[in-house]
């Protein structure tokens, strides 16, 4: 599968998350849950400085589908995200047996970025999803939106050099 017009669309609602996380003072990650039928079911931003390090919006999707949807119709949904899931959150989505992922920018574009601005490293290794969850169905990264995504994320270092 390709990244097509409707994708973009809900990427391009999941940066607008990561900017609403940055303006409130948070890591620049956005996610938003769609159904098989493409309606819209949960979406969320980073809180990882607003409340602790895990509460990443991909966990916080795994953990909503899970309550609320049955196996079949998390199988059906998409996950669109503003960066490629962290480890803690593809093996997240894989445990709920959520369906496909798409991704603005990979977790190797982001680590390249972090280190040329001197930010510190993850603690965490930057693996890809299909390096956690082999059997993924995953689309990104979307060139159309690597520039603003990586903008978000100067902003971010920037203002947080020790994060």
């Amino acid at each position: 599968m390709s990244i097509g017009p409707v994708d973009l669309g809900h990427l391009r609602r999941a940066v607008e998350l990561a900017r609403l996380a940055l303006e409130r003072g948070d890591e620049p990650f956005g996610s938003v849950l769609v159904s098989g039928s493409g309606d819209v079911l949960f979406e969320d931003h980073n809180h990882v400085i607003a409340l602790e390090a895990t509460q990443h919006p991909e966990l916080a999707i795994a953990r909503w589908a899970g309550a609320h949807l049955s196996a079949d119709e998390r199988a059906a949904a998409t996950v669109y995200t503003s960066g490629e899931h962290c480890p803690m959150c593809s093996a997240a989505h894989a445990w709920v047996g959520l369906g496909r992922i798409v991704y603005a920018v990979s977790s190797a574009q982001l680590g390249a970025w972090r280190s040329a601005w001197g930010a510190p490293n993850s603690p965490v290794a930057p693996l890809s999803i299909r390096e956690v969850v082999p059997g993924a169905v995953v689309d990104g990264p979307a060139p159309q939106l690597e520039d603003e995504v990586r903008d978000l994320h100067r902003r971010f270092a920037h203002a947080h050099p020790t994060r």
